[in-house]
């Protein structure tokens, strides 16, 4: 499978500030990227260069097989752009934009009608599509933003931060259409403000800092390298704790921690679920009775923490510079 985003020592600097510092990526075919980092990382940067919006200072890059520098007209009709904000014009209904677009990529009108209509249906936008889209709620101006997007079947896309503002239920709709466009094919890069939304619709994140990616892998391949997985056991009788943790001990690979006043035990293991089953097995065998018992992994709030050095801002990571 080729890679349908290339990139290779991108760099961009803004007056002193060196946005991106030679970022390589590459995104497979009918993949998703996530690019995750702290403000001013160079996500969206990376993403301008990407679309023909900003010329790098150094590097390469290519989408869908097109170098982006040479050909920036090519790659613009291969790619569908959702950025931070909806860009639709407020004025226009709902089918009006779709068709707006669809004429801009020189489609003949009843091909525009035809893709309009059919892109209204499959964002539920049917019955709001002939009101302007200045009375449509945040939630369905994302929605047409993105079908706006997918007017010319674009095989890229590029989602810059595409839930940003939205309440959770237009979210989770919005991550279901999302994984529909990738589920067939699609190849997606998307920026994201959410940890949760990169670990839910990423197949491979990359970790952008000071304009540089300082680590790539799947959530669960992050997660691995931080460590971390712990067991914790809720015992039901506080006299047993001591028991408890001399049968934990074994399997530990650090000292147990015990809370005294709500008789848990946290051990740090490695081995994941299959060590679990052991000490379910061994705390019985010794006859201690529990209240709970679970394997906790660590999150990508946790993979955050470790390879920029600060947690994520609140819900989000914020605004990319």
């Amino acid at each position: 499978m080729g890679a349908a985003i290339r990139a290779e020592g991108l760099v961009k600097t803004f007056g002193d500030i060196r946005a991106l510092d030679g970022v390589d990526l590459d995104v497979p075919e009918g993949s998703v990227l996530g690019l995750l980092g702290p403000n001013g990382a160079g996500k969206t940067t990376a993403v301008r260069v990407l679309t023909t919006l900003l010329l790098p200072d150094a590097g390469t890059a290519e989408v869908a097989g097109v170098d982006v520098l040479r050909h920036p007209g090519r790659v613009r009709g291969l790619i569908g752009l959702c950025g931070q904000y909806a860009a639709v014009d407020e004025y226009l209904t709902g089918r009006e934009n779709l068709r707006m677009v669809g004429e801009l990529y020189q489609m003949r009108a009843r091909a525009a009608r035809t893709r309009a209509r059919e892109l209204l249906e499959w964002f539920d936008l049917t019955e709001a599509a002939d009101r302007p889209a200045r009375t449509y709620s945040g939630g369905m101006r994302r929605r047409l933003d993105l079908a706006a997007a997918l007017v010319a079947r674009p095989p890229v896309m590029f989602l810059d931060e595409p839930t940003t503002g939205l309440d959770p239920r237009n979210r989770l709709a919005l991550w279901e259409l999302i994984e529909t466009l990738a589920a067939e094919g699609t190849t997606l890069l998307l920026t994201t403000q959410y940890l949760e939304e990169a670990d839910r619709l990423a197949h491979d994140i990359a970790v952008v800092d000071h304009g540089q990616v300082i680590a790539r892998g799947s959530a669960d391949d992050l997660k691995a390298r931080i460590g971390g997985e712990r067991v914790e056991v809720v015992v039901h009788d506080r006299r047993l704790i001591g028991a408890a943790v001399a049968a934990l001990t074994p399997y530990g690979a650090g000292r147990a921690d015990v809370e005294q006043r709500t008789r848990r035990i946290t051990v740090p293991v490695s081995g994941g679920a299959g060590v679990l089953a052991d000490v379910i097995r061994e705390l019985d065998r010794r006859d201690i009775p529990i209240d709970d018992i679970g394997l906790h992994r660590p999150t990508l709030d946790d993979v955050f923490l470790f390879f920029t050095g600060h947690a994520a801002e609140g819900t989000g990571l914020g605004k990319d510079g």
